[in-house]
């Protein structure tokens, strides 16, 4: 069971996602609903829509909890600042999400590490799976800046209607869509040996 602290703080988190990301005449309307929810209530909400699987994740928004490892998900690659992970609930076949491992609330401030882990999905994304485009948004959830990459097959985009992946659909994009992650990766550059004067010299060694 949820404390009265971590209710009031999931409750909020709700409700600030409610007015950022939510129609205007639906605003009062979601935002009542989560108002009169009591902690069992709300637990049960989090459960049914699988955005914790603990009590004590509720401290943390999602997307920290996905970065945590606290929710399991479907990493497909990762740099330094971001993670791609597979949206579970995706609008099209491979819609994937950057996730900064900083809780970043503003655009203004993610790092372009995390937007050039967006450009390396779409790309990979493009080439595995064809479609006719690959699209980005980002909306603020929970106060987490993430960016969404949508693949393209008919007209989708990141407020077309969303279903449920299968586990089995998601180990297949992860396998697929991992695996070229790892083959960029592992590509190396031949280095230059220069011989000056009985001198070995060697370039850099670039991270």
């Amino acid at each position: 069971m949820l404390t009265p602290q971590q209710t009031e703080n999931i409750r909020r988190q709700i409700i600030q996602q409610i007015e950022k990301s939510f129609p205007e005449d639906k605003k009062e309307f979601a935002k009542s609903q989560i108002e009169a929810m009591n902690s069992e209530q709300l637990e049960g909400f989090l459960n049914q829509n699988k955005l914790m699987k603990t009590p004590q994740m509720s401290q943390e928004c999602v997307f920290c909890s996905i970065i945590s490892g606290n929710i399991s998900s479907y990493k497909i690659s990762e740099n330094s600042k971001a993670v791609a992970v597979l949206e579970i609930n995706p609008v099209s076949r491979g819609h994937s999400i950057i996730i900064p491992k900083e809780h970043i609330s503003t655009s203004e401030k993610v790092h372009q590490s995390v937007f050039s882990l967006a450009k390396k999905v779409s790309k990979m994304l493009k080439e595995k799976l064809k479609p006719k485009n690959v699209t980005t948004a980002s909306p603020d959830l929970f106060g987490h800046e993430i960016i969404n990459v949508i693949p393209v097959y008919e007209n989708e985009n990141h407020v077309s209607e969303r279903k449920p992946a299968t586990q089995e659909e998601l180990t297949e994009l992860q396998k697929i869509l991992a695996k070229t992650a790892r083959k960029t990766q592992g590509k190396t550059k031949k280095v230059k040996v220069v011989n000056s004067g009985g001198k070995i010299w060697l370039p850099k060694r670039i991270p």
